[in-house]
């Protein structure tokens, strides 16, 4: 997986594994389609991508990646229920106004849903916050003045979530640093990202 930095690379490694070969996978905010293009070379996956960027939808085309340029705020009313085996959420929820809506969405249209994203209770973050400031880390590398991020969450708060919305959660764990290592004991402590897996009740 060439031209991704170092700590995405380990989340795709991750999410790829808990992806059944040959799934038909739909990746709402995929980027590039690096992801995409690896389900489909190393695990016989299909499907489509959702991308509103024009230079990262032709990085799409260019990859061979089917890719639908859509902004997730509009929904997903073009897809119909269980259209898809699993659909991804990477890095994609905090950036969303209707993120219930969207997380609901995931569930219609998926029979599986995996979600990413910055754990906020991550102890460094903890610790900038009590010195007054708001948390620069790699998972969170924005200053607060021009972060894309209009959500903050915590592996807790999803967990309450999920469960106002009729989701099971299958699977949860973090990962912590550039490598990628798998967090599952105290998780909304220690993880600096927050992976769930999850289907409807």
């Amino acid at each position: 997986m060439a031209n991704i930095n170092k700590n995405d690379r380990a989340i795709y490694q991750v999410v790829a594994d808990l992806i059944p070969v040959g799934s038909r996978v739909l990746d709402l905010g995929c980027g590039d389609g690096t992801l995409l293009a690896y389900l489909r070379d190393h695990r016989q996956c299909t499907g489509y991508g959702v991308e509103l960027d024009d230079s990262k939808v032709i990085e799409c085309v260019r990859r061979g990646v089917n890719v639908i340029q859509r902004n997730l705020e509009e929904g997903l009313s073009l897809f119909d229920d269980n259209s898809f085996d699993v659909v991804l959420q990477l890095d994609t929820l905090q950036h969303l106004r209707n993120t219930e809506a969207m997380l609901r969405e995931t569930a219609r249209i998926g029979r599986i849903g995996l979600v990413s994203f910055p754990n906020f209770a991550h102890w460094q973050h903890r610790l900038s916050v009590l010195r007054g400031r708001m948390p620069v880390t790699k998972a969170l590398p924005y200053q607060w003045y021009d972060t894309p991020n209009i959500r903050v969450a915590t592996f807790a708060d999803f967990e309450v979530l999920a469960r106002k919305n009729g989701l099971r959660i299958l699977d949860s764990f973090g990962l912590n640093g550039g490598g990628g290592e798998r967090v599952d004991r105290w998780p909304n402590l220690l993880a600096s990202t927050a992976v769930f897996k999850f289907e409807r009740h």
